[in-house]
């Protein structure tokens, strides 16, 4: 028998039973892919991260979610950080190897931000009916801005919506999910909009409300906190000409009884950083 160390950390957490939950395994050397994926299923979380030796960066990362490895994450590479700034003694600057890339990541206090990689984007094949009826909405409850797939480590759907109301709203259908969200690997929608206020935001910036779907088991499971699809939004903000610096506030889980709180960054130079909070709430051994 082996014994493998993890700990569980919420990230995008304001309080330690808010945000996206996160199990790291703090040595996974010993174990395979397979295994690998067979342990995430076992937890059961959107995702599983595995800490591994690195050549080029503070240490190698595996993501799993329970059926699939995943390129990038962003809640995996915040709350990662966290537990490797702790096992390597980094200081507050470290960089993680991933499948996708080295991530730089930065500590401010207790806030984490990673600098996401460049984005891509393309047009969806769907037309603006085939997305509103995919998301169980009106094609009125579309902005008045393109949907895009982008790309900035983990290629997503983002979909802009006409209001607050029309997020909160949203009921996406899973057989419409797969048909028009997929990307042929994987079918997801991330649907937001400017909150009516900024209340909510901070340093000048503006409030955004968040809902990020995927289809599992012939259901929609929501997520309550996605970073990777937060960063995506920043390459939407390029993507589409806005106006540059740009600062976010992204709430998102509230749905699903797990409040996240994210911050978006799009730096006038085209940098796309995503910022949150990490949270440890437990440590345990599987052993195998």
């Amino acid at each position: 028998m082996t014994d493998y160390v993890f700990r569980l950390v919420n990230v995008f957490a304001q309080t330690p039973l808010s945000g996206n939950p996160l199990c790291v395994f703090e040595d996974a050397r010993g174990l395979d892919g397979p295994l690998m994926q067979a342990v995430a299923l076992q937890f059961n979380l959107s995702e599983t991260t595995f800490v591994l030796p690195s050549q080029r960066a503070s240490a190698s990362v595996r993501i799993f979610t329970p059926t699939f490895e995943m390129p990038f994450a962003g809640h995996p590479t915040l709350g990662t950080a966290h537990v490797v700034r702790t096992l390597r003694a980094t200081g507050d600057a470290l960089k993680l190897e991933m499948p996708a890339g080295i991530i730089p990541v930065q500590a401010n206090g207790g806030l984490w931000t990673l600098q996401a990689n460049a984005p891509v984007h393309r047009q969806p094949t769907a037309s603006p009916a085939d997305l509103a009826a995919m998301l169980g909405l009106a094609p009125a409850d579309l902005a008045d801005a393109p949907a895009l797939w982008v790309n900035t480590g983990s290629d997503q759907l983002v979909i802009p919506l006409a209001s607050r109301d029309a997020v909160q709203r949203a009921l996406p259908r899973a057989e419409l999910l797969l048909a028009h969200g997929s990307n042929g690997q994987r079918a997801m929608a991330y649907v937001w909009a400017y909150e009516p206020d900024d209340v909510n935001a901070v340093d000048g910036g503006r409030a955004v409300v968040a809902r990020f779907f995927f289809p599992k088991h012939a259901s929609v499971i929501e997520d309550p906190g996605t970073g990777s699809a937060c960063a995506n939004l920043g390459g939407w903000l390029l993507a589409t000409g806005a106006p540059l610096p740009q600062q976010l506030t992204i709430a998102q889980g509230a749905a699903v009884g797990r409040p996240s709180r994210l911050f978006l960054e799009v730096t006038a130079d085209a940098r796309i950083l995503v910022s949150g909070r990490v949270i440890e709430i437990a440590r345990g051994v599987l052993s195998l």
